[in-house]
């Protein structure tokens, strides 16, 4: 044998050698099972078994939309048509008592590891500007809380992710990473999408598997589709039994509101009675439909937003044309999805591929001010509200376009687009902030097409439901790491049950401040003034900490009727269950807007102020 070829022949074994043991490697759980012995004659060859799926199980996708409130979607009775929606939820369960944290980040980080977001470090965010050195706020998702996408890998799937993902640190988000809080990194096999929690829809700063790449030009949410359904047939094509995992989460439809005008124009003249006119209908069309309780009733406006009848035409031309291009952009949103699930049915996988739509990763957004918002940055000075107006007047025509690279409506259509409830984004005290549309649909495994489920549900019970439906087990260990246990409960039993028992029975929130504390029906919730209302977030509005609400959700879903001195009992029961909450979880300290506006957290070394910091991380995403 010639040189050439032992050397052939050295390289080949070295590589098969390298092969099987990444492939021990990959199955640490499967001791060695085969004889070595001195010589082949007295050795017994073994191999590991492969990691398969249940058999039978279902293709997982969770689609997760961000700032929708719980009326916006026609699925739950708003005025903005998304027949996609609408259509699986006709087919398959609304949930309609599911909550989300009030926030983004910390919804992310719940959702992905089924525990509490302040449990897995993500209190507030994983930006450095809003996450500090305690163990529930340093934005970091631990070893020990595995995501779906870990521990589905781990039991046959391949796993996907694309759009937004958002909880990986600002310092870590870099082309030099470390990427050990990645998508890659955390169970996910390919990833296209943008780490922060805010892109421009057609300068995305866009991210595949490892490496910052260039976006082409398209709305980030054609790209994502894309991708979606090329990871898909690439893996069906060499492994057509094997089931995927495919987490779906683009940037739509928060700030900036950017859709082509063809879908804009749609809307054209479909909102110019006004956002108080909007709340009444889409009131009545939940009743109708089912998705609010028969006892709810309406709120009053919020004393903030201005009654549409009091307004100038000027405001209400330039209001409609905001709410115009939210619904276009949601509208969209609803299209790419369809082209996903035609996908699916078109290549034979949609039967079988159990579905969850978070309609919302929290309520609807307030970060437009009273008036909307183009191009005017938080960290950009506010205008006073009539030159507010005349500046957004003067840009009417680039209200959805690529030059409204803040574009975000105003507060009204926000009230409007949370109707039944009370209050926004960010706002974990009221219902507004955390109650969203949960669709869970999957032709093979649902019988009760178009049903209502009534249960209590919060975002932390959709791994442990996920795990459940498919007959996996949330592991004790991920890659020998001890995992925490899993703190959502499941409601799978609910699937086939309408009158299931609720599981969910207590369960905290708090973002910046603003909190709360649900328990058996009964809810407490404590308002924190500082709000992006009227610009960037005012660090001086007085706070009282005893200011706290209770409401009976079972006699007023809606939060209208105030028992906190009725019934003060029952106040001190539940404040004192909040802070247990807050001990166990590691919610502690309670960092507050405040806090974070004077520069009282993660200054570091160089001392800059919130807005410095926040220009710093602008200036490093548009470098991208």
């Amino acid at each position: 044998m010639n040189q050439r070829k032992l050397l052939k022949t050295a390289t080949l074994a070295a590589l098969l050698t390298s092969c099987a043991a990444g492939a021990l490697q990959a199955q640490t759980a499967q001791p060695y099972q085969g004889v070595v012995g001195r010589m082949l004659a007295d050795s017994k060859e073994w191999w590991p078994a492969p990691t398969q799926a249940p058999a039978g199980a279902p293709n997982v996708i969770w689609i997760l939309l961000d700032d929708v409130g719980y009326g916006a979607s026609n699925a739950f009775g708003g005025l903005v048509e998304t027949p996609t929606l609408e259509s699986l939820a006709n087919n398959g369960l609304r949930y309609t008592n599911f909550h989300t944290t009030a926030i983004c980040a910390p919804t992310r980080s719940a959702l992905l590891t089924g525990r509490n977001s302040a449990s897995v470090h993500v209190s507030g965010f994983s930006h450095t500007v809003l996450s500090a050195g305690f163990p529930g706020w340093d934005g970091r998702l631990p070893a020990t809380a595995g995501t779906i996408a870990e521990i589905l890998r781990d039991n046959g799937y391949n796993t996907f992710a694309v759009g937004k993902y958002g909880v990986t640190p600002d310092e870590e988000a870099t082309d030099a990473g470390p990427f050990d809080h990645w998508p890659t990194g955390k169970g996910f096999d390919h990833f296209f999408g943008f780490l922060g929690s805010q892109t421009d829809q057609y300068k995305p700063d866009l991210v595949e598997d490892q490496a910052h790449v260039r976006p082409d030009g398209r709305h980030l949410s054609a790209q994502i589709t894309d991708k979606a359904i090329s990871y898909i047939d690439r893996q069906k094509k060499v492994a057509p039994n094997k089931p995927f995992f495919l987490y779906y989460a683009p940037g739509a439809t928060h700030a900036p509101h950017q859709v082509d005008a063809s879908w804009s124009d749609k809307y054209k003249g479909k909102f110019d009675a006004g956002w108080d006119a909007y709340r009444e209908e889409v009131f009545q069309r939940q009743k109708k439909l089912g998705v609010i309780p028969a006892n709810a009733v309406l709120p009053d406006r919020n004393p903030a937003i201005k009654p549409w009848d009091s307004l100038p035409p000027e405001e209400k031309k330039l209001y409609a044309r905001f709410m115009e291009v939210y619904a276009g952009y949601l509208a969209y949103t609803d299209y790419e999805i369809s082209r996903l699930v035609n996908h699916l049915k078109e290549t034979g996988q949609l039967d079988n591929t159990l579905i969850f739509i978070s309609v919302g990763d929290n309520g609807a957004s307030k970060e437009g001010t009273l008036n909307g918002d183009i191009d005017r940055s938080l960290v950009t000075a506010p205008l006073p509200e009539k030159d507010n107006i005349a500046h957004n007047l003067g840009k009417i025509g680039e209200i959805g376009t690529p030059a409204a690279v803040e574009g975000n409506y105003p507060l009204g259509w926000a009230q409007a687009a949370d109707t039944p409830f009370k209050q926004w984004k960010q706002d974990a005290n009221a219902e507004g902030g955390t109650h969203n549309p949960l669709i869970v649909y999957w032709p093979k495994g649902i019988k009760d097409k178009g049903g209502i489920r009534p249960q209590y549900s919060h975002v932390i019970d959709v791994l442990p439901t996920t795990l459940d439906l498919i007959g996996v087990k949330p592991p004790e260990e991920i890659r020998s790491v001890k995992q925490q246990p899993v703190e959502g409960v499941s409601f799978a039993d609910s699937i086939d049950n309408a009158n299931a028992a609720w599981h969910h029975n207590e369960q905290y929130y708090y973002i910046f401040g603003s909190r709360a504390i649900y328990k058996d029906g009964w809810k407490a919730g404590l308002a924190y003034p500082s709000s992006f209302i009227t610009g960037i977030a005012k660090a001086n509005e007085a706070f009282d900490e005893n200011a706290w609400e209770l409401y009976n959700l079972n006699d007023d879903p809606t939060e209208r009727i105030d028992l906190a001195k009725k019934n003060p009992e029952k106040l001190a029961e539940l404040k004192a269950e909040f802070e247990a909450q807050a001990k166990a979880h590691n919610l502690y300290p309670l960092i507050t807007w405040d806090d974070v506006l004077k520069g009282r957290i993660h200054a570091g070394k160089d001392k800059k102020s919130f807005a410095e910091r926040v220009k710093d991380i602008t200036k490093a995403g548009d470098s991208q």
